[in-house]
């Protein structure tokens, strides 16, 4: 899990997690995701990301499936790259229990 400041590009070649105290500024490609705090800069990934509440992305937003928090901010493009619509619920766990599944 980043639980800091991240500058930079970079690759995940599995899972992705980012707390809801953490900000990763550059464009970051992955298998799959679960973002709880901010990312500025592009988010693409393969498989499934989830955007917590608490979360901010200040760029592109690329995934197969995509599923969105309630109250989530996304100031940037969004595309599903998979069949399924955009996924959107209702937060029910505190944002420290945001880690991957």
């Amino acid at each position: 899990m980043i639980a800091g400041h991240v500058i930079g590009d970079g690759r995940v070649g599995g899972e992705l997690s980012i707390g809801p105290d953490a900000h990763w500024e550059g464009n970051v490609y992955a298998l799959r995701a679960v973002v709880a705090g901010k990312i500025t800069g592009s988010i693409v990934v393969s498989e499934k990301i989830e955007i917590a509440a608490t979360a901010v992305i200040r760029g592109r937003v690329s995934a197969t499936h995509i599923a969105m928090a309630l109250g989530a901010t996304i100031d940037g493009d969004v595309a599903v790259t998979g069949t399924e619509p955009i996924v959107e619920f209702e937060e029910r766990r505190t944002a420290d229990a945001a880690t991957p599944r």
